[in-house]
């Protein structure tokens, strides 16, 4: 089924459904043109896909496992990880675990979707502890592991790659099913390399084998400055990635067509490989010919679609201008951010939520500058409703800024007058009294997790609290801006509310050391 791109206006950017069946369409496709199994490298994420249903209003983040489901007789899932991720800890930066940890929950997602996990697969292993750890308690769970080392000369050395010494030296994974998905928690984990070293092993058993691969972005059909792949470029500005016009693809069919630098970079490279493993000519003009991405299909408006993908330039500048004043990020990953904004004209306060909340955090400090039990650090947080209107809220002695927000927001949405308390002076005395003279907290304000226990408690006698905590459900996709970066118990508190977050690069206590 063919549908023409932005065929209607609507307040959703993107169609899921539509999405849906042209995707699960053309998978099968593939699988039929290939005669036989198809390995298909699943890029991006497989659960909770927050980026494309940010630059995609609509988007439904689970759809990818949606399209597992539709398949889930058909199909063998291989979650790769690098050996390297495991050892130094890499980070999900939206669910704030580590990828080993990441591995183990989506494993357990799999399994809620009455999905399995055929095998994991620890790449570029090289005996590193965390990875030998990880593998044991995989296994003490009855889960198949497998490793593959490091190749001398990969890529380029395709005589070594494609032999016995090679991917040769690769244990072969067992698989029943026409379609084997390889994913992982993140990039860079060795799915590609996982997809080829079984298509050797696959040829050298006689086996009619084709490999593709699926990836939502940069999304092929759109143009290429268009603003949902310039926020592709932005979220991965840390690997470096370019969009740019897939040129064995414009010589092929004479025919424009959206890539990255590493694909097309890889291309020539891969398709030798592939030729090599097969001893056939490669079934591909372009590495755009690889992909069986359906997703600009979907799109049915354009114009929410480019304000979406304007919205992800700014949320990424921001959230970069906080890892490099942390040290996690060097200038020119957030130069590259930077270079984005300028080409579409915005600026950091272009976020509607940004100047309010630095506005709350000023008009607390001119009000209590001279008040005794006033913070050190003035913090303001502003919460942009499902209606549009903006809530603030500012630290106090006994509030952080983030708490002060929320509380405000699920105010608002259930009616409450703003100047009622939700919480009750004995609990938040009882919890303060807790910190200071039996934990021995520097601090007694309640952060975020700490508030929603506090109003979870205060709701059994309280009815309002419990109208409230009702409201908790609506802020999930509303953004939220802090003047400061978050405390643990404010980062994971907004985080298990689902809202979009950015920060301003400011640590709000002097302390070094935060719990």
């Amino acid at each position: 089924m063919q549908i023409s791109l932005f065929p209607q206006p609507t307040d959703r950017a993107f169609d899921s459904d539509v999405y849906l069946s042209e995707q699960s369409a053309a998978i099968v496709q593939r699988m039929d043109e290939m005669g036989g199994k198809l390995y298909l490298e699943f890029g991006g994420k497989l659960l909770f896909d927050q980026h494309a249903s940010r630059v995609l209003p609509g988007f439904d983040p689970n759809i990818k496992m949606r399209l597992l489901r539709q398949l889930k007789d058909r199909v063998d899932i291989i979650l790769c990880i690098h050996a390297g991720d495991i050892e130094r800890k890499k980070i999900r930066a939206d669910f704030g675990i580590t990828y080993d940890a990441d591995a183990f929950k989506l494993i357990d997602d799999l399994r809620d979707w009455g999905l399995d996990i055929c095998a994991v697969v620890i790449t570029r292993f090289s005996g590193q502890a965390g990875a030998v750890l990880f593998q044991k308690r995989l296994e003490r769970r009855g889960i198949r592991v497998y490793t593959h080392g490091v190749i001398e000369g990969y890529p380029a050395d395709v005589d070594l790659i494609v032999s016995d010494a090679g991917y040769g030296s690769n244990a072969y994974i067992e698989t029943t099913r026409p379609l084997v998905v390889v994913t992982a928690p993140g990039p860079c984990s060795g799915k590609l390399a996982t997809c080829l070293s079984q298509l050797y092993h696959e040829a050298h058993r006689g086996n009619q084998v084709g490999y593709a691969k699926f990836e939502t972005f940069p999304v092929w059909n759109l143009p290429l400055r268009h603003p949902v792949n310039a926020a592709y470029e932005a979220a991965t500005a840390d690997l470096r990635d370019v969009n740019m016009i897939d040129p064995f693809h414009l010589q092929a069919y004479g025919k424009t067509a959206v890539n990255y630098n590493r694909d097309v970079e890889a291309f020539p490279l891969l398709q030798r490989i592939i030729e090599r493993i097969t001893g056939a000519v490669s079934p591909y003009s372009s590495p755009t010919d690889m992909g069986v991405n359906r997703a600009g299909y979907a799109i049915i408006n354009d114009e929410l679609a480019c304000e979406a993908g304007k919205q992800e330039i700014l949320r990424r500048w921001h959230r970069y201008a906080c890892e490099a004043v942390m040290g996690f990020c060097d200038s020119a990953t957030l130069n590259k951010v930077g270079t984005l904004m300028e080409e579409f004209g915005l600026k950091p306060e272009d976020r509607d939520v940004v100047l309010p909340a630095r506005r709350a955090a000023e008009k607390e400090e001119a009000e209590e500058l001279a008040a005794e039990d006033a913070p050190t650090v003035f913090c303001g947080a502003a919460l942009k409703m499902p209606s549009g209107e903006i809530v603030t809220g500012h630290n106090s002695a006994l509030l952080h800024a983030a708490s002060a927000v929320v509380l405000n927001a699920i105010k608002n949405l259930a009616g409450i007058p703003k100047q009622l308390h939700l919480l009750s002076p004995n609990i938040v005395e009882s919890i303060a009294g807790l910190k200071k003279d039996i934990l021995e907290r520097k601090t007694i304000s309640l952060d975020l997790e700490e508030t929603l226990i506090a109003l979870s408690i205060c709701s059994t006698n309280n009815h309002m609290a419990g109208l409230a905590i009702e409201q908790l459900k609506a802020l999930r996709g509303c953004e939220v801006h802090l003047t400061h970066l978050p405390a643990p118990g404010d980062e994971k508190g907004l985080r298990q509310l689902g809202v979009n977050l950015t920060c301003d690069p400011k640590f709000a206590t002097t302390r070094l050391f935060v719990s």
